[in-house]
């Protein structure tokens, strides 16, 4: 779930500066982050956020089905939580590390950066997607020690039908031309509320409720649990979400078309 930079700024006000300024140094990308965090910094902000995420996920599944047995009900309680919990992590580490939390954001940050725009580096992406798979991993764990469930039980929650997969594609689809239009439009101060809004939706409107995250996937392999994923379903859900991806980063440069700057 996840993954915007320093949600407080103003993207528009960062690029009149730029722009007057000749010898300004280019603003961060809408993933990177400012020049004074250091490597370590951000990848500890994205271990830690991830981590947070994915207790939040597991820990709010877990105890939505100790208090009622209506699936609804556990379904509204779960997608509550997360969307309050995504909102605060974003808001408190977007501006150490960007909040990606996510390897699809990492990943397509990277892309955009390749391809000439705003974006991670390649090393900084080699650091960032093993630190949210090592977080998520860490989350499943710490919110099953809370709820006094062992500490590592693999689902056996199956997700492999064909319909889920199609429900990961759009809502990875949808959670990219989120971020990098916010970013296209200079209003990624909004990433807070919308991202978590928009997660918060798709729990309800896509079949697979909404994972579109393959750190957080591989972590609810870790919790036999509401939330969990069986291991078997991991390289379906993985593979459309980096298929949604795609779609996302190609609806992005057809939505927001950069105009050309008369002369």
């Amino acid at each position: 779930m996840t993954a915007i930079e320093a949600a407080g700024h103003d993207r528009a006000g960062e690029a009149a500066t730029a722009s007057a300024d000749p010898g300004h140094e280019p603003r961060p990308a809408p993933g990177a982050t400012p020049p004074r965090h250091p490597l370590i910094s951000r990848a500890a902000a994205e271990l830690l956020g991830t981590a947070l995420l994915v207790a939040v996920v597991v820990g709010s599944g877990i105890q939505a089905t100790e208090l009622t047995r209506d699936v609804g009900v556990q379904l509204l309680a779960n997608s509550i939580a997360t969307v309050f919990g995504l909102g605060i992590l974003i808001l408190l580490l977007g501006p150490v590390s960007g909040a990606h939390f996510n390897p699809v954001v990492t990943l397509a940050e990277w892309w955009t950066a390749r391809r000439g725009g705003d974006g991670v580096t390649g090393r900084e992406a080699a650091v960032y997607v093993p630190a949210q798979v090592i977080g998520a991993i860490a989350g499943a764990i710490l919110a099953d020690a809370m709820f006094g469930r062992p500490l590592v039980e693999w689902s056996t929650h199956d997700r492999s039908a064909g319909h889920l997969l199609l429900g990961e594609v759009v809502a990875t689809a949808g959670l990219i031309l989120l971020i990098f239009g916010l970013a296209r439009t200079h209003q990624l101060r909004f990433a807070p509320v919308a991202v978590a809004s928009y997660i918060g939706a798709a729990y309800w409107f896509t079949s697979s409720t909404s994972f579109a995250n393959p750190a957080v996937t591989i972590g609810r392999t870790f919790s036999d649990t509401f939330a969990g994923i069986a291991p078997g379903s991991l390289p379906g859900f993985i593979g459309a979400q980096l298929v949604g991806g795609v779609v996302g980063l190609a609806l992005v440069a057809l939505v927001f078309v950069r105009g050309r700057s008369s002369e």
